[in-house]
């Protein structure tokens, strides 16, 4: 390529470069908008997870070719450096932009060495700089589908100026040229469609340029040789035979790409493209008006607009039509520039003659003369026919600019024109920093478009903001009253406020909208495949009342009747009869998707959650691992693997499952859920310190997270810290102040280690308000009525709760040693009852085994945990106690003493089994 531009002078490749980034610089701040959504935000071919082969078998928007709905739009090249974008900056605009002004700037300067071939410098100049400014070309600089036009332009004129290099010394042919040519007219062709055009470029060169014939000598020579007066001349022989290798070539390339497409054209549908399916004479005179309206664009580009389908060019269907007469003008001024450029030699007539094939050629396959395409007008298909009409300016400037009398004046037109192609270019550049901005300014030229204002409406939905977006839906179905997309938008932004009633009935409007089925005529040929949608979206409208899931199921059933290979419906009717309970048919529905997309990750991901219903988690975690397989980022599938691997109780999953969950939190940093399973694994692996840091980073993210702050809590107390398990656990019953197991733990913790009995038994007794019936809550207070000695109130309580478990064992034990100590103590008081003063120790034997029981209570525990301050202040107020009464009882002898220590030791290990069944159950 450096080579090619070798006669392009450094300060010429400086001006433009310079021209170039003073118009584009703002598209670097520009967004994906429009077809940019498609093709970058959601295609998947962009990913590196993506193989590479697959963008030779998917079309521009990373839809497989073979499939019907695919726009057959085959441009493997363009999307590869698509994925290079995204290998080096991901989905970050700016470096997307930048590749796009860099080659813009790159067919510029290779448009100037070709414009060298036909004009003089300074012409040349011109016309590379009015190609750089002019405002048409930001649809495909600053649009970042536009990069197919950009690249397929660098090719296509690589490719001609490669075979101007074919004619050697004495009009002999070097054939490495013309090898060289077809290698880029194919390359060309992989970027975008038209590449494909300059062989007839090509053709047009060689015979009325390099080899100079006139249309007149062609046609005397055809004469004489049909008349036997003469021989076809060598000279001519060789032009042919070079022209015979160009021809098979790209018939060779026709070929390949009808065989790619399955010779299956794209599905559009009269909104696309009104004219395609209007009846004759509308549909020519509508195609021919077209012409003179493109012309138009690049002679005043003043109304650009990004979207020209639907009903932005009424249809002409009258020969009385005052439309007509444009049509015939620029028939008129065509044909006179062809009779010129053909019938007179010399280089003007040359220079004329290659700047309309530049017009003409290029623009064929997208005018619908010969085949319909999915648009009316596009701007950037005007990229490379804007290189003919520059040099047609340039051309016409240089003859002004050569009489002196308009020298002065031609100039000063030229600057000016230069100068506000360029401010234009700058301003509208801006229209395409946002989809609000670019379909806004859109509705500013034109307001009978629908699809605009769908546009808008979409904008304003993917802000949140559905009340102004529901304003443009409805306006989209005033101006096109039968369009079918309109109506489901309507219907999607009811849901989406929560009116459902107004959704159906907006869904309903678009239903009855769809073509009626002809016997005999394959449906899916007659609608575009997304307006099946509208089945799918009122199924999953109605499918949230229960009562209606049968008739869900119905419209699910009638897309598919439809249309046999709707994958969407197959995916939506599985989910479904997973709620209706039917996981073998839901399985059904979703392998049969998979029959005809056994690429699609998610589809895979959807069978393994119907074998997680189906008890399966075998075949489950097979699914999910190939969903993983065809997409290693699937979110849902490596936290639900995960998961998966993680209950199975498997130790040896443990080390994969964490490392699926880590790849999700790589993936989705701001989900607590992630980061609270990973605390999760490490508690099974006893990892305590690591499970904190996780539950921690988890509650951080989401301070109400009622399971992470609960599992830390009880971490802590299982690793004697139940301290620092209380403020937890304050913050847990703030958000939930009904959670059960929170209020039993906060209770044990009140009562075994801050021996607060009052708060032990609030909590205990707030559980027993939520749940009268709550076994575990019901105990624990019947303990706290044992610690505050009162035995009857106890043993009232334990009957009560044995009712409610008659079969646990531990209560009936707990209730005999009630019984016991209740039967016990009234025998001591009936022997205490003698007047000689004993009564009273008896008395006092009571209270001091009852405290003698709280601190070896607390002496045991101390046992398992470390003491703090405060739990050693009260354990030396206790002893403090302990001494005081011994003080005031009287003596007793060494029996009566051995007695009571017996009854202590006694007491002591019922409670210490009282305590543990209460810390372990």
């Amino acid at each position: 390529l450096l080579e090619k531009m070798a006669d392009v002078s450094l300060k010429e490749a400086a001006l433009i470069v310079g021209v170039v980034a003073a118009c584009y610089w703002n598209s670097l701040f520009c967004g994906f908008v429009f077809d940019d959504v498609s093709a970058i935000l959601d295609n998947k071919d962009l990913h590196p997870s993506t193989p590479l082969k697959n963008l030779f078998q998917n079309d521009f928007w990373g839809t497989p070719m073979s499939e019907e709905r695919s726009h057959k739009s085959y441009r493997p090249l363009t999307v590869l450096t698509f994925r290079l974008n995204y290998l080096f900056s991901e989905l970050n605009a700016v470096s997307y932009h930048f590749l796009n002004l860099v080659f813009h700037v790159v067919v510029c300067v290779v448009f100037l060495k070709v414009c060298k071939l036909f004009l003089d410098n300074r012409s040349s100049v011109v016309a590379s700089l009015l190609f750089a400014v002019h405002p048409i070309h930001t649809e495909a600089v600053t649009g970042v589908v536009g990069r197919a036009e950009l690249l397929s332009s660098i090719f296509f004129l690589a490719a001609f100026l490669s075979y101007t290099k074919s004619k050697g010394p004495d009009n002999t042919i070097v054939w490495t040229p013309i090898a060289v040519t077809v290698f880029l007219v194919a390359v060309a062709t992989l970027c975008k469609e038209q590449g494909i055009t300059v062989v007839g470029i090509c053709c047009v060169y060689e015979v009325f340029v390099a080899q100079g014939y006139t249309f007149p000598v062609l046609l005397d020579t055809a004469v004489q040789i049909l008349r036997g007066k003469g021989s076809i001349p060598f000279s001519m022989l060789q032009t042919l035979l070079k022209l015979i290798v160009l021809m098979f070539s790209t018939l060779l390339l026709v070929v390949v790409r009808v065989q790619v497409i399955q010779s299956q054209l794209p599905v559009f549908t009269r909104f696309d493209n009104p004219a395609a399916v209007s009846p004759s004479p509308a549909r020519q005179l509508t195609f021919n008006y077209l012409l003179p309206v493109n012309a138009w664009l690049l002679l005043n580009p003043s109304e650009l607009c990004c979207d020209w389908t639907m009903g932005t060019i009424p249809l002409v269907e009258s020969l009385l039509d005052v439309r007509n007469v444009a049509t015939l003008t620029f028939f008129c001024f065509l044909g006179s520039l062809i009779v010129f450029s053909l019938r007179y030699p010399g280089d003007s007539s040359k220079t004329v003659l290659m700047a309309l094939c530049l017009i003409v050629l290029p623009f064929i396959p997208a005018s619908n003369l010969f085949f319909p395409v999915g648009f009316v007008v596009a701007e950037r298909v005007l990229y490379v026919p804007s290189m003919g009409f520059c040099i047609l300016v340039a051309h016409g400037w240089k003859k002004l600019s050569n009489k002196s009398v308009l020298r002065k004046i031609s100039w000063v037109c030229l600057a000016a024109v230069l100068f506000t192609h360029a401010l234009k270019t700058l301003h509208r550049n801006w229209d395409w920093e946002s989809e609000y901005t670019l379909f806004m300014s859109a509705l500013k030229v034109n307001k009978n478009n629908a699809k605009l204002w769908n546009n808008v409406g979409h904008a304003l939905e993917n802000e949140k903001n559905f009340e102004r977006a529901l304003q443009f839906f409805i306006q989209a179905t005033q101006v096109q009253p039968d369009d079918i997309g309109a109506h489901m938008n309507v219907g999607r932004t009811y849901k989406n406020l929560n009116k459902t009633k107004e959704a159906e009935e907006s869904y309903m409007i678009a239903k009855s909208l769809m073509p009626q089925i002809i016997p005999g005529k394959k449906y899916a040929a007659r609608v575009a495949p997304n307006h099946l949608n509208v089945y799918i979206n009122l199924a999953n409208l109605i499918r949230a009342n229960e009562s209606r899931l049968e008739e869900a199921d119905q419209l699910y059933r009638q897309a598919i009747s439809m249309r046999p290979d709707f994958k969407q419906a197959y995916i939506s009717r599985g989910e479904l009869l997973l709620k209706m309970n039917k996981p073998l048919k839901a399985k059904e529905a979703y392998l049969r998707a998979l029959e005809l997309d056994r690429t699609n990750a998610d589809l895979w991901y959807n069978l393994a959650i119907v074998y997680i219903e189906l008890k399966d988690p075998t075949e489950a975690l097979k699914n999910f691992n190939r969903a993983l397989e065809l997409n290693p980022t699937h979110k849902l599938a490596l936290f639900n693997s995960a998961l998966l691997m993680q209950e199975s109780g498997d130790a040896r999953l443990r080390p994969e499952a964490k490392q699926r969950l880590l790849h999700y939190v790589k993936e989705e940093p701001q989900d607590a859920n992630g980061y609270f399973n990973l605390g999760m694994l490490a508690m099974d692996d006893k990892k305590d310190m690591e499970a904190e840091a996780w539950m921690k980073k988890a509650i951080r993210l989401q301070p109400n997270f009622r399971s992470a702050l609960f599992n830390l809590a009880l971490l802590y107390s299982q690793t004697a810290k139940e301290l620092m398990a209380l403020p937890i656990l304050e913050d847990l019953l703030r958000y939930y102040p009904d959670h059960t197991k929170g209020l039993i733990l906060k209770g044990d913790i009140l009562m075994n280690q801050k021996k607060d009995i009052v708060g032990a038994k609030m909590c205990f007794e707030k559980i027993l308000e939520l749940d009268p019936n709550n076994v575990q809550g019901k105990h624990n207070l019947c303990v706290v009525y044992f610690e505050e000695r009162d035995l009857i109130k106890a043993e009232k309580c334990l009957v009560e709760t044995l009712a409610l478990a008659p079969h646990e064992e531990y209560i009936q034990r707990h209730l005999n040693i009630v019984r016991s100590k209740i039967a016990s103590l009234s025998a001591t008081e009936e022997s205490s009852l003698p007047a000689d003063g004993t009564a009273t120790a008896a008395a006092e034997e009571k209270k001091n085994s009852f405290q003698n029981l709280k601190e070896v209570k607390n002496e045991q525990k101390t046992t398992q945990t470390t003491v703090d301050n405060n739990k050693g202040h009260s354990k030396n107020k206790k002893r403090t106690e302990k001494n005081n009464m011994d003080k005031e009882t009287p003596k007793k002898s060494t029996k009566e003493i051995k007695d009571i220590e017996k009854k202590r030791v006694a007491a002591l290990k019922r409670l210490e089994e009282i305590e543990r069944i209460l810390n372990g159950e």
